[in-house]
């Protein structure tokens, strides 16, 4: 495996932040680290980055340790964004390439095709102070990607992000994915996750409570999700027989069903009340499988909290 966290461990003042977390990055794939606020990602994606260790546990890469070598091989953007805000665009690209071991010649023909893509060109010769947030957001992700690293690391790449600029980086990820670059992110915006992502690892409270392909999580949750798109109210589908659990999405609705039920019954029942424009069995949004884990976990902890008060 490519890139390896062997029951990892991290505390800080006595809260442990990643609980004995274990997850394997193949080669070439987007990789999302998705779960809450709090839950950890960060941190681990700051163990995977060697700026804050292990109390225990280890991070392999390619079979070895990850050191130093493997930082140089590694495009990172944190959570934090940071620029230096009185250069120029142009010359912020080029000196944290160089920080990387490039050389300007390298990558300057590389600099005005990026900043074309990114909608950035106009501001090649300005300082960085002059972008929007937006802007600056896009232009670190440039400077993460622009030496040519193997593994791009991520920590919640879209956060503040509009939908075109969401898209537009998108759309590069895939490009550096068919590319053979390896791709690792962290988010809790799952819509992003699931049009990205080949495999997930879902961490609460610091544990990880889902792993594996995208398809294969989708599997294990069945196809017992309908989405429906109806005129009206349509409050009343939660509490019919044989749904197990409603989210509302404004437009439409999403029910996941009681194992056994039928859904032409509740199509039944729900003509009877409102016109429906649109009902289809889906596989379960990666959203509904979030909530529906995110919950099960926090009640898990609650008991275990609850059990340790009895001792």
């Amino acid at each position: 495996m490519y890139l390896v966290l062997d029951k990892v461990r991290k505390e800080f003042d006595n809260k442990v932040a990643v609980d004995d977390l274990s997850l394997e990055v193949p080669q070439g794939v987007i990789y999302g680290i998705i779960g809450p606020n709090g839950a950890g990602k960060t941190t681990t994606i700051r163990m995977i980055m060697n700026i804050i260790a292990p109390d225990s546990g280890r991070v392999l890469f390619e079979n070895r340790e990850a050191d130093g070598r493997f930082t140089d091989r590694v495009g990172y953007l944190p959570e934090e964004r940071g620029l230096y805000k009185k250069m120029l665009v142009k010359d912020v690209m080029i000196y944290l390439a160089e920080l990387k071991g490039k050389k300007a010649a390298e990558v300057l023909p590389q600099i005005d095709r990026w900043l074309t893509r990114m909608e950035l060109i106009d501001y090649r010769d300005r300082k960085v102070e002059d972008l929007s947030k937006g802007m600056a957001q896009k232009l670190q992700f440039l400077t993460t990607i622009l030496h040519d690293p193997d593994v791009i690391i991520l920590d919640e790449l879209f956060s503040g992000l509009d939908p075109i600029n969401m898209e537009l980086l998108k759309d590069v990820l895939l490009d550096l994915k068919r590319a053979g670059k390896t791709i690792l992110f962290s988010t809790h915006v799952m819509e992003q996750a699931e049009k990205l992502c080949d495999h997930i690892c879902m961490i609460s409270s610091g544990r990880k409570v889902l792993d594996g392909k995208m398809s294969d999580v989708k599997a294990q949750f069945g196809k017992n999700s309908i989405q429906v798109e109806m005129e009206g109210d349509g409050a009343f589908v939660r509490s019919l027989p044989g749904v197990a659990a409603m989210t509302n999405f404004n437009n439409y609705l999403e029910l996941r069903l009681d194992k056994g039920a039928n859904p032409s019954a509740i199509l039944r029942q729900i003509v009877d009340k409102v016109e429906v424009k649109r009902f289809q069995v889906v596989e379960p949004s990666l959203y509904d499988i979030f909530i529906d884990t995110a919950k099960v976990s926090r009640t898990k902890l609650m008991g275990e909290g609850e059990e340790a008060r009895r001792v």
